[in-house]
């Protein structure tokens, strides 16, 4: 299951508490598109407006192989498709002070595209600077186990 786009600036920028999945709605153009690799994740979040949760910010260029497209925005609000209990549950989460959703991947299942995202708590800079530490730290005893 190899996805179709990431945000990898997510796992750096922010502290994943709890990931989720729902379902992504979009035209058949635009799901051809992200088929073919035309999407981007980065600078993305989630919300909640109007009892829906939506996608805003992601970025899904026109499908290559259809021509000009009038008035297309590849940048509109794209409505993601969760069950109602799970709705309530993340506005409950969000309405903590810090606390935001962040797309992480769309991905196929089955015919279907989904998107992964995660509620999340921004990092502090020196957050982001202990993390990359660590992580230089594991893969130099990854090294000298591995020699």
């Amino acid at each position: 299951m190899k996805p179709y786009a990431e945000n990898r600036k997510a796992h750096h920028q922010y502290e994943i508490l709890k990931k989720f999945e729902g379902g992504l709605a979009l035209t058949g153009a635009e799901a051809k598109s992200v088929r073919e690799g035309g999407a981007k994740l980065d600078g993305a979040y989630v919300q909640i407006f109007q009892g829906e949760l939506w996608l805003v910010g992601a970025h899904v260029r026109a499908y290559s192989k259809q021509g000009q497209r009038d008035g297309y925005d590849p940048n509109r609000r794209r409505k993601v498709l969760v069950h109602k209990k799970e709705l309530h549950a993340l506005a409950g989460q969000t309405q903590q002070k810090g606390l935001t959703l962040v797309p992480l991947t769309f991905y196929p299942v089955g015919r279907r595209i989904k998107v992964s995202f995660a509620l999340c708590r921004g990092r502090k800079v020196h957050d982001k600077r202990e993390q990359l530490k660590k992580r230089d730290i594991e893969r130099q005893l990854k090294r000298e186990v591995g020699s």
